[in-house]
């Protein structure tokens, strides 16, 4: 891979190149790119997701939007200091007009991104949609469907579903939000279809990210970019660089901020919180400082934001370091987990397993989800695939004038009313899809 091609400025549908030196800096590409995200329908759905505690009533918990919004900041510190590094390891890039602010704008357009496709609550959405199919009236199906079609929905990610519906057709809409190349690269962290299932210690194929109604684009956008196949006629490949920055901006904020919601809500006790934070940051705090705050909120808001900036340069060390392997593919963890902080790391991310993940609140709620997810589901995939054979029932009607104008779900082929019916029902927010369950219950 090179850095030439891996920032493409090229959007779908574009017939002519796009050289950085003609664009306009006083609006730059890759920075239209975050505009299109912050404005789009999906990403405002993220004001009321899950983040850690789902339909939380406490006001200072994080949504999938403040955590997008605090990943997407983070992840520009990441690129800018990364991009310092990279102009001045290939000046050639500089004269292209290339710039350090570049290398921000593509990561936190992508880290804004990053959750787009999740559905309500958080992982166990997914599970929930995968279940459906795997285990519950979905099953049906299966034997309609193509083997790796099937897997998409068994194996619902919410990855594949924020690719999908950031570069999706759509009737007068081609390409979806059309952002450059360079971010969509930057956002897919896996890079691959879900079939096949192969043992990997590959970062790349932790888990997949692309749909099979997506993969005509995907060939074309690994094509443009350069990505390096991994199994080219399985559709694998080695990640963008600057999806490690993306991925690292997201470990940071979960496991630091996820962290301190924790303390605050009292799930996590201080005294042993703020162990595990001083291990971060001994060599950075100012001890006269620390020992002036006399709030618990002040003392986990000075320990944090000292944690992230360690984790920030621990990061950009990392990548640095490696870059001549991660532009080869040889690059195979995440930043973090070959960083000096593994361990501290490690510690956090446990106890907010314990404490918080595993909280009889959060299995509570997860259950509706699932409960809640999984009749939604059937009612829609009832109701479309009936309008498709031409016996809808009137129930069917009205659950119909519920999908908004821009979801064409009748469509001719079995799979892709299916996947529809998922991605609309994961595009809804957390209250939004309790409100509707009720309606239809």
């Amino acid at each position: 891979m090179n850095w030439n091609q891996l920032l493409s400025l090229k959007r779908y549908g574009d017939t002519k190149i796009r050289h950085r030196h003609l664009q306009d800096e006083t609006r730059l590409g890759f920075e239209v790119d975050y505009d299109r995200i912050i404005f789009s329908d999906s990403f405002r759905s993220l004001q009321d997701k899950t983040q850690v505690i789902p339909l939380s009533d406490v006001d200072f918990v994080h949504t999938r939007l403040t955590h997008s919004l605090e990943v997407s900041v983070v992840g520009r510190t990441l690129g800018r200091i990364v991009g310092q590094e990279i102009l001045h390891k290939y000046p050639a890039l500089a004269k292209d007009g290339y710039k350090i602010n570049d290398f921000g704008a593509i990561v936190a357009a992508a880290a804004l991104a990053h959750d787009i496709g999740n559905p309500p609550f958080g992982h166990s959405g997914e599970k929930a949609i995968g279940d459906y199919f795997k285990n519950g009236a979905g099953n049906k199906f299966k034997i309609h469907l193509k083997e790796a079609q099937w897997q998409d929905l068994v194996a619902f990610e919410g990855n594949a579903n924020g690719l999908k519906l950031i570069s999706e057709n759509r009737k007068g809409v081609s390409g979806g939000l059309r952002l450059s190349y360079a971010t969509l690269g930057a956002f897919m962290k896996y890079p691959k279809v879900s079939i096949p299932i192969k043992k990997s210690t590959h970062i790349a194929e932790k888990k997949y990210g692309v749909f099979q109604s997506e993969i005509q684009f995907f060939k074309e956008l690994t094509q443009e970019l350069g990505l390096t196949p991994i199994r080219k006629d399985e559709n694998v490949y080695y990640r963008h660089p600057l999806a490690y920055l993306v991925e690292a901006a997201d470990d940071i904020c979960y496991s630091i901020i996820d962290f301190e919601d924790g303390i605050n809500l009292g799930l996590i006790p201080e005294d042993k919180a703020l162990e595990y934070l001083l291990n971060l940051v001994r060599e950075n705090i100012i001890t006269e400082k620390y020992a002036a705050l006399t709030t618990q909120k002040d003392r986990v808001s000075y320990l944090r934001a000292l944690a992230i900036q360690s984790l920030i340069y621990e990061a950009v060390h990392v990548f640095v370091k490696n870059e001549k392997a991660i532009l080869e593919g040889s690059f195979s963890h995440s930043l973090l987990d070959k960083s000096r902080y593994e361990a501290q790391l490690k510690d956090i991310i446990n106890i907010s397993i314990d404490k918080m993940y595993r909280s009889k609140e959060v299995v509570e709620k997860e259950i509706q989800g699932y409960r809640v997810l999984t009749k939604l589901i059937d009612v829609f995939t009832t109701a479309v695939n009936n309008q498709y054979e031409g016996k809808a029932t009137g129930f069917d009607q009205l659950v119909l004038e519920l999908i908004p104008d821009e979801y064409n779900l009748i469509k001719e082929h079995l799979y892709d009313r299916l996947m529809g019916v998922c991605s609309f029902i994961a595009s809804m927010s957390d209250r939004y899809a309790i409100l509707l369950y009720e309606k239809i219950k």
